[in-house]
């Protein structure tokens, strides 16, 4: 397809399109003379990629080619490959490794890690991002004197590991590495705010099926 084309089906302008050409985050078309470009399926895929990223999800073209360079690294195992790729999206402040509520929060984030069985999470934790974002939220609920421990925060983890095999199951559906990983972050971009809105609707539900809606 030409650039026009590729502008009609994925929504995003031709002017755009140049623009994420001259970033890099997008490959260029295969060259057909000296002023025309030919685009295929993956431009089109890759490019609603990168729209999640930067205009749904407000990710900085720096980071957001960060991403796409881990997505693309065939050179990684199927686990650091998708790991990195998350990772490289924007995070939260790293914790104060001095603060007290911090030394609190890492051993009971620990704690649950340990009580789950989570071998694989305690042993990234130190590289992980999630894993840090996870102690300074935990760390913040101890110092508002709000109770976070290991036994309170289990049985929601376990919940969501429960999500976490459903995401890896819909990830086997597609034939590539790539695609896997592309899904995934497209995912966490996308479909993390619907998990959060639907745990609020279920909330409401709930409520009001036990304490009915006057």
């Amino acid at each position: 397809m030409r650039l026009a084309e590729l502008s009609e089906r994925s929504g995003v302008s031709t002017a755009t399109i140049k623009y994420y050409l001259r970033e890099g985050l997008l490959a260029p078309g295969r060259q057909i003379n000296a002023t025309t470009a030919e685009y295929d399926e993956e431009h089109l895929r890759r490019l609603r990629l990168v729209r999640a990223l930067i205009q749904v999800g407000k990710v900085p073209v720096a980071n957001a080619r960060e991403v796409l360079k881990h997505v693309d690294d065939e050179s990684l195992g199927r686990t650091i490959r998708l790991g990195a790729a998350l990772w490289a999206l924007p995070q939260a402040p790293d914790p104060d490794e001095e603060d007290p509520a911090t030394v609190a929060a890492a051993a009971e984030v620990d704690r649950l890690l340990r009580t789950l069985g989570w071998e694989s999470a305690r042993e990234i934790g130190p590289l992980s991002p999630v894993h840090r974002s996870l102690v300074a939220l935990v760390a913040t609920l101890l110092r508002l004197g709000y109770p976070c421990d290991a036994e309170l925060m289990r049985p929601y983890a376990e919940l969501m590991y429960r999500a976490a095999v459903r995401d890896l199951d819909r990830l086997e559906t597609y034939e590539s590495d790539t695609e896997k990983v592309e899904t995934a972050v497209s995912s966490a971009v996308l479909f993390e705010p619907v998990l959060r809105s639907l745990h609020r609707l279920a909330q409401e539900v709930e409520s009001a099926r036990r304490y009915g809606i006057e």
